[in-house]
């Protein structure tokens, strides 16, 4: 495997570094559109650029590098990936490269993150179908033009289908997080959707939950390289006892420590997006990752938090930042109990084939 950038890769990861760099926090979504590194990963038939699951990838391990709180994770992993590569929504498509409209998806049901069998049920109508159930984790729906649902179809099997938040019988609800990016609730009481708004059956739901967790383990990669950078500066910095805290023993133990999960999470997110980008089997990379993210990213800025002293609890330093977001994104993978199972029984299902 061969995980080195591309040329067009190289320059997508400067070009989001400089943007977030100089951008405030409420216009950088704006700001990310005009750069063109929204239409970054989308079909040139929409007016993207061709680059995939990696183009996102890159732009969102450079978010992550700064706790950027922005769309894109929920725009580009959970709406707009996964309508081009199931060959859904193109006008939509359009309209994310040329407005830059919001998108998400619904990855939760109540107890059951990433159901592949959803009690969501949708039921056919005349004009289409009535939609009934409830979604958690449901990244910037209040802000979103449709949501992707995953249901189950009354006539058999699961299928995504392209839901108008604002639309009659919808309910969203902001559900309590960490961070600013927390995720909100969606509640379906017989919720009408047009035929038309199939994105796809149970393929197009494994593909959904597939871009959901390479995009959060990009951006957690990021994350912790971020917190770690600014672990470090701050430990060069700051002297006790006549010296920088870097050159204490267990401080330089910490640091490594935190700099080994920093690594592994960085080779467990590219080599997730690598086969997702080559069309390759997913194996168990995805699921590990997942597991990394729910469990060492927190444990991971816990201890930056730690190196930072009596500054690392101030709310208004960045570190905090940080570790919002990893504790809203621990979430959204699953949890530590879940993404072990999903391991476990994917594991399993590959001793048995």
């Amino acid at each position: 495997m061969d995980f080195t950038l591309d040329p067009p890769l190289r320059d997508a990861t400067e070009l989001a570094a400089l943007v977030v760099e100089r951008s405030a926090d409420a216009r950088l979504w704006d700001a990310l559109v005009d750069a063109g590194l929204v239409e970054l990963a989308l079909p040139g038939a929409v007016g993207g650029d061709d680059l995939g699951p990696a183009g996102a990838a890159a732009v969102l391990t450079e978010l992550g590098r700064r706790a950027a709180a922005t769309p894109f994770y929920a725009t580009l992993a959970l709406g707009a990936l996964p309508l081009a590569r199931s060959g859904a929504g193109s006008p939509l498509l359009r309209r994310v490269v040329e407005d830059g409209v919001v998108l998400t998806a619904a990855l939760h049901e109540p107890s059951v993150p990433f159901p592949t069998e959803p009690r969501t049920l949708a039921t056919a109508a005349p004009d289409g179908f009535t939609v009934t159930g409830v979604k958690l984790a449901v990244p910037d729906a209040g802000a979103a033009e449709r949501v992707l649902v995953p249901v189950t179809l009354a006539a058999g099997g699961p299928a995504v289908l392209l839901v108008d938040p604002r639309g009659p019988g919808v309910e969203v609800g902001r559900v309590p997080g960490a961070g600013p990016n927390a995720p909100f609730r969606l509640r379906l009481d017989g919720a009408p959707v047009p035929g038309d708004a199939v994105v796809g059956g149970a393929a197009a739901v494994a593909d959904l939950y597939r871009l959901a967790v390479a995009g959060a383990v990009s951006y957690g990669d990021g994350l912790l390289a971020g917190a770690l950078a600014l672990t470090v500066t701050h430990v060069a910095a700051r002297r006790q006892f006549g010296r920088p805290l870097a050159t204490f023993q267990a401080v330089a133990q910490q640091l490594a420590d935190v700099y080994l999960a920093a690594r592994t999470l960085h080779l467990l997110a590219q080599s997730t997006v690598w086969r997702l980008q080559n069309d390759l089997e997913p194996g168990t990379d995805a699921e590990v990752a997942a597991y990394w993210v729910a469990t060492e990213l927190p444990a991971a800025l816990g201890t930056c938090h730690h190196l930072h002293g009596g500054l690392g609890l101030d709310r208004d330093y960045p570190l905090h930042r940080f570790s919002a977001a990893a504790s809203d994104l621990a979430r959204l993978v699953g949890g530590p109990e879940t993404t072990l199972d999903r391991l476990g029984t994917q594991y399993l299902e590959g001793k048995c084939s």
